[in-house]
């Protein structure tokens, strides 16, 4: 979300045979999510509204032979946006409008304005339910619809939706530019967009647009648009979505213009989840007499599939036309039924079941003091080994906030483990029903601001000691081929008998190097990761998103798809 002061800008994504991903301005979070607190923000965070629209036009089913028409690739598009979005779980709403219907419903129709737009969906949260809708409901038309005023029409669905205010609002608009348009409406609807707070504006084409005076065909994000067959009205329409591109944001303009194609490439990848990160309030402590008032944040949690599986009806698919009985009996001949409340648990040790009762797990409970973030000692970095690192969370810590004693307080700690290349060793609890951890809490220094970031520990029991027999000692193993190593005690260059040649060993070093998960620059003795989280997808996410995909379109049809293979 871009921010000047206290303005929020808000865009208009003129979707032109493509689609919208509005949301991308967002650092999209995942399987491993990083959330840093925004300072000064307070309240609820409202989401972005989106308004997809669809030309239905008969020009839009439209083909050559052995290809989509542009109707049914716009279908794709809108059903693979929707689907990233319900999948996200984000608070955006979407609306969904037509234009080119049979009929008319929209609130601006009236004599010959504003004529074969219908509003089908307005602003709500995305579901399964809209999906159906695009997929069984929406049909071409036999009309066509003046593509400048579909546009006031979708600012209208945005900017007078009562009682709802939005961080972001966009239009999404698809369309193979064959609709006509009303030249002489096409300055007011200019004047009408700048003097308005809908900002950047978002193009989506199939095909190229020039940035220039030159031909239509120049090239365009590496897209190729065959010019042939175009009519004199896409032509038209082209010079018109230029116009408008270039009135409302320069040449900066054209640089959001997307085709069919590459839109449905951009879409392939379901968007990644978010999560805000909660403040957690608490009080370091050091000692008996000195106290921080602090608050962390999680910066990075492992984030899981929601298993929230609900079984319904066959038929029907309604979850009421179940009914669920239980009921406990006795392993005798009579199956004598007992009543719950005089049922407890049991645990099976070999062939005898342990009674364990409410009371006895009330009393193997561990009693907690509440909520602490305590410093038990420090230690040397060097001593506190990655490996052992555990757990599915880090913290990072700040001080309070509008609290200078604590700012100073924790920064001079802080300042001080960095220079001293120490750590602090952690108890922690969330709550008094948490059980205590044990974590390391190292010195996190940037430009912008400064933190602890903890770290969970394991304890004795957590720590795995696997003994393995020594290779040297086995015979099987004693090397039988020429291997030289220099000795740096005696100055001597020793021979070894290995069982392979130089070239083998060569081939397992480069294995092992390829194995790495992180690139070492040896001059500027710095580690990047290869696999950033929050750039790459979980895939445990987009293969359950594919799956769910896939299995909604066999219920459908009845048949199985090629996307399964991608699952």
């Amino acid at each position: 979300m871009a921010r000047s002061g206290n303005k929020v800008e808000r865009s208009v994504g003129l979707g032109l045979a493509g689609a919208g991903d509005p949301e991308r301005v967002v650092p999209e979070q995942e399987s491993w999510n990083h959330a840093v607190p925004r300072s000064g923000e307070r309240g609820v965070i409202m989401g972005a509204a989106v308004v997809l629209c669809i030309d239905v036009g008969f020009t839009m089913s439209n083909s050559l032979p052995g290809e989509e028409s542009p109707f049914e690739l716009a279908k794709k598009v809108v059903t693979m946006f929707v689907q990233r979005q319900v999948f996200a779980e984000r608070k955006d709403e979407v609306a969904l409008v037509l234009f080119g219907t049979d009929g008319t419903e929209n609130a601006l129709a009236g004599g010959d304005q504003y004529q074969h737009i219908t509003v089908h969906r307005h602003l709500m949260l995305p579901d399964f339910d809209l999906l159906e809708d695009i997929e069984s409901k929406i049909r071409p038309g036999s009309q066509q619809a003046d593509f400048g005023t579909a546009i006031p029409d979708h600012r209208e669905v945005l900017l007078c939706w009562e009682g709802k205010k939005f961080e972001k609002r966009h239009i999404e608009v698809f369309t193979d530019l064959s609709s006509p348009f009303s030249k002489d409406q096409l300055d007011i609807i200019i004047h009408n967009l700048k003097k308005s707070d809908l900002k950047d504006i978002h193009t989506y084409e199939d095909g190229t647009v020039d940035r220039g005076d030159g031909n239509l065909g120049s090239d365009h994000h590496g897209l190729s648009f065959p010019l042939k067959g175009i009519t004199e009205q896409q032509k038209e329409g082209i010079r018109m979505v230029k116009k408008v591109m270039m009135s409302l944001e320069g040449e900066d303009g054209l640089d959001e213009i997307y085709s069919f194609s590459e839109s449905l490439r951009q879409l392939r990848v379901f968007k990644k989840i978010e999560r805000n990160s909660m403040a957690w309030p608490c009080q370091l402590t050091l000692g008996s007499n000195l106290s921080i008032k602090i608050v962390a944040y999680k910066s990075m949690v492992q984030e899981k599939v929601k298993k929230s599986w609900t079984v319904v009806d066959a038929r029907t698919l309604q979850k009421e036309d179940i009914q669920k009985e239980t009921v406990y009996c006795l392993n005798d001949d009579d199956e004598t039924e007992v009543p719950r409340e005089d049922t407890i648990q049991g645990y099976r040790y070999g062939s005898d079941i342990i009674p364990f009762s409410k009371v006895d797990e009330e009393q193997m409970k561990y009693k907690s003091e509440g909520k602490c973030f305590s410093v038990l000692g420090f230690c040397r970095s060097s001593q506190v080994h990655w490996k052992y690192f555990m757990g599915n969370q880090v913290l990072k810590v700040f001080a309070a906030r509008d609290d200078k004693a604590a700012a100073v307080a924790l920064s001079s700690l802080i300042h001080a483990l960095d220079e001293l290349d120490m750590v602090a060793i952690v108890r922690y609890a969330y709550d008094r029903r948490a059980n205590p951890q044990v974590g390391v809490a190292f010195p996190y220094i940037k430009e912008a601001y400064e933190c602890l970031v903890y770290v969970q520990l394991p304890f004795m029991e957590d720590l795995r000691q696997y003994m393995f027999s020594s290779l040297k000692s086995n015979k099987k193993y004693t090397p039988t081929a020429n291997y030289e190593v220099f000795d740096i005690n005696s100055l001597n260059t020793e021979y070894f008998e290995l069982p392979y040649g130089k070239a083998q060993l060569n081939a397992v070093d480069a294995l092992i190097d390829s194995m790495s998960l992180v690139k070492k620059d040896e001059e500027e003795n710095t580690i990047e990761d290869l696999f950033p989280t929050t750039k790459i997808p979980n895939p445990q996410f987009q293969r359950l998103f594919q799956e769910l995909e896939v299995g909604d379109w066999i219920k459908e049809t009845g048949e199985v798809d090629k996307r399964a293979d991608l699952c």
